[in-house]
């Protein structure tokens, strides 16, 4: 949920009451990142939103160096669920979300060079993008 619901998005930050929390820490990548998740399903402050059965708040702190400094990075999330789970799960179908999103990206960045594109006036990258989506995967090499 992002600010193109801002009336959902402000009911929710105002009355969001965690009734369940799960949180974990990994390191990896020169970074140590911590997730909490929190479940609210005591929905009674907020507006009428079609099968609407939880709402779930991600927050994540992830602790790097960049160019030998310590950086604290911070973020707050909230989703919205049309069913109802443990926090626990919630998290682990985030974390399945942002890998599958992660793989792909990675996919085209390395077989399409998507990152290095210096393609930026508009409507050019949508158009490339679209493109890049419909051409063949590269064929693997095996040795």
């Amino acid at each position: 949920m992002k600010g193109n619901q801002s009336t959902l998005h402000k009911s929710v930050q105002a009355s969001f009451v965690a009734q369940e929390s799960y949180s974990e820490i990994s390191k990896g990548h020169g970074r140590i990142e911590q997730r909490g998740v929190n479940r609210c399903t005591t929905l009674d402050k907020l507006p009428s939103w079609p099968r609407l059965q939880a709402v779930i708040r991600v927050e994540r702190q992830r602790h790097f160096k960049q160019g030998g400094h310590p950086c604290l990075e911070t973020e707050t999330r909230y989703l919205v669920a049309s069913f109802v789970e443990s926090a626990e799960a919630f998290a682990q179908r985030i974390r399945g979300c942002w890998s599958v999103e992660n793989k792909v990206h990675s996919v085209c960045d390395v077989t399409q060079g998507e990152d290095a594109s210096r393609i930026r006036m508009h409507p050019l990258p949508q158009i490339f993008a679209v493109a890049r989506n419909f051409a063949p995967p590269p064929m693997p090499t095996y040795q």
